[in-house]
């Protein structure tokens, strides 16, 4: 029989059983359940590798667990959970799109738009008070988060091996440019705990949350997406700084990893660029910037219609006429900024009401944090959420689909960390 000594690798006998008592605990508590909650608190562990798959499946499995959830409170009676400030906020939000799309040009296409939306809160409301109710879940679902990201992490390195970039960019194993957006949104909390274990005491644990955080935004590099790998290092270094916060410790990390970035840039010359040359031309200061032309479109989407906005969705179809051939002014299917969108789509009422709901959702996190600083999951659950809605970065569309997947279930596990009192 072989027999690893783990002695060598700095492995103490009582990480071991540290590991070992947490698969335990979860195992007990799944079995603790009743057979049909049991298998579907599994297919909820599974959502990390379905949404490694493509977006319709991913879609189907957190539309399936807002919508059981929802089922499940009609048939308990169960509605307390919609007291809570942050719940609220999301519904008057989403009410605010339902008028702005009835108002709208566009009225069919943007109702439908504006009532679909909804299923991303309602899974976040599932997590919160239904699918990651306990520690053992929120432990098991950043396990399988983290199972997920180093997953995408290898097809990704396997991709640039095999047959390399696609004009600076990866795309497997969605087929599309954009396969960072699973690694930087999906994959943030179990990121954020990884960072934050550089800072254990435990020297294997140091070392090994160390190589993975490099490992990982090594292939965000790779990827040729320059806002999610500067969504992940901000988060990061935000991390950093918020647990157990040790000067020495961070300019040494921060070293490594610029060092690092510039031994890749050394290595291949695209990628020095795509992250330096291309991206100081584009930053949106001026109508020289393609964001800056396709942002401004937004801003004028939201003059033509103030108050209630264009309607859900409906900027990719009425850009064209708002803007009347400006040739300064690109028009996307989104203005690629969250709250230059919801003032484009939704006006000042959708603008507001919006805000109040990141706002709220952000000061349950923060609350979160408050409650217990020694608690490495709770004492950073709010970063993800500030960094998805940190307003200083260009994103993807509000409404959209595969972005609302990724963002959603990130925010969802990290607003369940208060759980881990219970």
């Amino acid at each position: 029989m072989i027999s690893i000594n783990f002695k060598k690798f700095g492995v103490s006998q009582g990480f071991l059983a540290e590991v070992a008592t947490q698969f335990s605990d979860i195992k007990t508590y799944l079995f603790s359940l009743p057979a049909g909650s049991r298998w579907f608190h599994i297919f909820y562990l599974l959502g990390p590798l379905i949404l490694l798959i493509e977006r319709s499946p991913a879609d189907f499995w957190l539309s399936i667990c807002g919508l059981v959830f929802l089922c499940r409170c009609i048939v308990l009676r169960d509605w307390k959970w919609v007291r809570h400030f942050w719940v609220v906020a999301c519904l008057l939000f989403w009410l605010a799109c339902l008028l702005s799309s009835a108002l709208s040009s566009l009225p069919a296409y943007s109702l439908g738009e504006a009532l679909v939306w909804i299923r991303f809160p309602l899974f976040a409301f599932a997590s919160c008070f239904w699918l990651a109710k306990n520690r053992q879940m929120i432990a098991a679902m950043l396990g399988m988060t983290t199972l997920g990201m180093l997953i995408m992490t290898g097809i990704l390195i396997a991709e640039m091996l095999v047959v390399g970039q696609q004009g600076g960019r990866l795309s497997w194993p969605y087929g599309d440019l954009m396969p960072g957006n699973y690694l930087a949104k999906a994959s943030m909390p179990a990121f954020i705990v990884i960072i934050a274990l550089i800072m254990s005491r435990n020297k294997f644990l140091q070392k090994f949350s160390l190589f993975l955080a490099i490992f990982t935004i090594g292939a965000s590099v790779l990827t040729g997406e320059r806002i999610n790998l500067i969504l992940r290092l901000c988060a990061g270094f935000l991390t950093l700084c918020s647990w157990r916060a040790n000067f020495k410790k961070l300019i040494i990390i921060s070293a490594i990893f610029s060092m690092l970035t510039i031994l890749l840039f050394v290595l291949y010359d695209d990628l020095k660029v795509r992250y330096w040359n291309s991206f100081i031309r584009q930053i949106p200061l001026g109508e020289h910037s393609h964001y800056y032309q396709v942002m401004r479109g937004g801003i004028d989407a939201f003059l033509s219609s103030p108050m209630v906005g264009i309607g859900t969705g409906n900027y990719r179809f009425i850009c064209a006429n708002i803007i009347e051939g400006n040739p300064k002014i690109l028009c996307h299917n989104h203005p690629h900024h969250f709250y230059i969108q919801l003032l484009a789509e939704t006006g000042l009422i959708g603008f507001l009401s919006g805000l109040l709901m990141i706002l709220a959702i952000l000061w349950q996190v923060i609350k979160t944090r408050l409650m217990s600083r020694n608690d490495v999951i709770m004492a950073t659950a709010y970063i993800a959420p500030f960094a998805m809605f940190f307003p200083l970065q260009t994103t993807g569309d509000f409404f959209g689909q595969w972005n609302n997947i990724f963002i959603w279930s990130a925010i969802g596990l990290s607003l369940a960390a208060r759980n881990r009192l219970t």
